[in-house]
């Protein structure tokens, strides 16, 4: 195996991992000074590609999601606004704009339609892939995007292609769990299953005086969905250890209560230290120990990305846990690639935690785990689903037959791009002749000219005075967020007193005078709501196949 990866201790059966990538998707531009920058996908990938992760997996590029598959989740006329907008005819969308929370936050800049259609498309086939067992981890780190609402942008979010990826998963599994890692509260996901049971939403978020305003610990659900979203409210500056602490015991009691039979999980890197806009303190590896946590339950997963506004960490993030989905470790040193200039000066494949102080102590951690773990055990068990006959769908196909455009391929093309990215390498398996130097083999000539003698891509490297390499290419105030609206009472600024009178104080560093905690409260009713999601309650088609990407 390659030096720049290393197989992990304790791993059982080889996981099948599908990775989806577009090129297309670093060329978009949410404009100046904005701190959401698509560009770092693209530097992610670029690690990927350099580490020689693509030998381990199979690279797709999804099929953009359509106006259609969108409004499985979303209003027909906010995805037509989407699909109309642009920067030349904003001005003639001024009171669309304020309705659909498009602005400031949420600009509006060229190629936003698109930018949203791959987006939805990644996460959407990966999901299809998960459900129809064509692979064991799903990754699309362009998803993730956990604010938008059904008719209304958010937080830098458009379109919600984690809700679409889980509807697609309701299609075949009988109970979906979501995990959001992310600093901000997935308000978005937690919102459209909030009535449901069939989907169980978990998030580890900063609450009190910031973006978006929601995801008390009292927000449990309503309905058919009560005790169904858990919501643990963390402080400035918590370390890895204290992160862990919480994490897991809450996690394994989901497993072990709700027994889902797929994952989501959110990999926000917003929660890293030093993030521009995050204010937690977790390392990479303390990040990572998250995704390796949630893997070892051997459940069909979907990774998405999220939040993350230090470019250099989030690619430096997801890269390495791309590695550890596909059962291996990557080296401390980064290799060279287009983007090796920003991970200086120290060149290494590490986010270290800072020295920042943890405000969440023990005391508190354990009082809010406590209550979580008290109102899953209201639950009683997994609940049983009533599954009917899947509705047949022109995706379905695509997955039966993804051969089906073979032929299409040139007879006179030797080992077409697809072909290759397609191909996964055995352990073990001799390298083509493209990896000469790995594994402890060099080039060697024999030349009389010194002229004549070829470099390796190492020496190439290294030029006489020193290295030189090629270089690429709401939120924003964080607040108490008063306009912000979402599924529970911390979501209804306006229903807040009324309803939370007469019950316990939020603050759980307050001594209670019961055992078994402060019993949650009943969440308002919300109107108009279904049993499964708040999108549109007629059957949709879903066209979205895969073809094999460029690398």
């Amino acid at each position: 195996m390659s030096q720049n990866m290393i197989p992990l201790d304790g791993e059982g059966q080889k996981k099948r991992v599908c990775y989806f990538f577009d090129s297309d998707i670093g060329g978009f531009h949410y404009g100046p000074g904005h701190p959401m920058k698509p560009t770092r996908i693209r530097m992610c990938h670029s690690l990927v590609m350099n580490y020689g992760l693509y030998k381990k997996m199979e690279i797709f590029r999804a099929k953009p999601a359509t106006k259609r598959e969108m409004t499985q989740f979303h209003s027909d006329e906010y995805v037509e606004f989407l699909s109309r907008i642009t920067p030349s005819n904003m001005n003639s969308y001024i009171k669309e704009q304020h309705k659909y929370n498009v602005g400031d936050d949420c600009p509006v800049f060229d190629g936003l339609f698109d930018y949203c259609s791959i987006s939805a498309g990644g996460s959407m086939e990966g999901a299809a892939r998960l459900s129809r067992d064509k692979c064991d981890i799903a990754v699309n780190w362009a998803g993730g995007l956990h604010h938008a609402k059904k008719s209304e942008a958010s937080g830098f979010c458009y379109v919600n292609d984690i809700v679409l990826g889980i509807l697609e998963l309701l299609r075949y599994h009988t109970r979906v769990l979501y995990i959001d890692i992310d600093v901000h509260h997935g308000d978005g996901v937690e919102e459209a299953f909030y009535t449901t049971d069939r989907v169980m939403t978990v998030s580890f978020h900063k609450y009190g005086e910031y973006f978006p305003g929601t995801g008390e610990l009292r927000d449990i659900g309503i309905g058919k969905g009560k005790y169904y979203s858990l919501n643990f409210p963390l402080r400035d500056g918590i370390s890895d250890e204290n992160y862990k602490s919480v994490f897991e015991p809450v996690i394994r009691e989901v497993m072990e209560s709700y027994d889902p039979s797929a994952i989501v999980l959110q990999c926000g890197t917003d929660s890293l230290s030093g993030d521009k806009l995050g204010c937690l303190n977790l390392s990479m590896r303390g990040h990572a120990n998250c995704v390796k946590f949630v893997k070892s339950f051997n459940k069909p997963l979907l990774l998405l990305g999220g939040g993350g506004y230090t470019m250099r960490n989030v690619s430096r993030a997801w890269a390495y846990e791309t590695g550890l989905a596909a059962g291996v470790e990557l080296a401390p040193e980064i290799p060279v690639n287009e983007y090796y200039e920003y991970f200086g000066p120290d060149y290494e494949l590490d986010v270290r935690a800072s020295n920042t102080e943890d405000m969440n102590t023990p005391e508190y951690l354990e009082r809010v785990k406590n209550i979580v773990l008290e109102n899953l055990r209201h639950l009683g068990g997994p609940p049983s689903i009533h599954m009917t006959d899947i509705p047949k769908m022109p995706i379905d196909d695509d997955m039966d037959d993804p051969d089906q455009d073979e032929d299409l391929i040139p007879p006179d093309t030797r080992r077409h791009r697809r072909l290759l990215d397609s191909r996964v390498q055995a352990d073990g398996e001799l390298s083509d002749s493209d990896d000469e130097g790995e594994g402890g083999r060099r080039d060697h000539a024999q030349h009389r000219d010194r002229d004549s003698e070829p470099r390796s891509r190492s020496s190439e490297a290294d030029i006489a005075g020193g290295r030189r390499f090629g270089i690429g290419v709401g939120i924003l105030s964080s607040g108490a967020a008063g306009s912000t609206h979402g599924a529970g009472p911390s979501g209804h600024t306006t229903m807040v007193r009324p309803v939370l009178s007469g019950h316990l104080p939020m603050e759980v560093d307050t001594p209670t005078t019961t055992e078994s905690g402060p019993t949650p409260i009943e969440p308002v009713a919300a109107n108009g709501t279904t049993d499964h999601y708040s999108g549109d309650k007629s059957p949709k088609t879903n066209d979205a196949t895969a073809t094999n990407i460029e690398s």
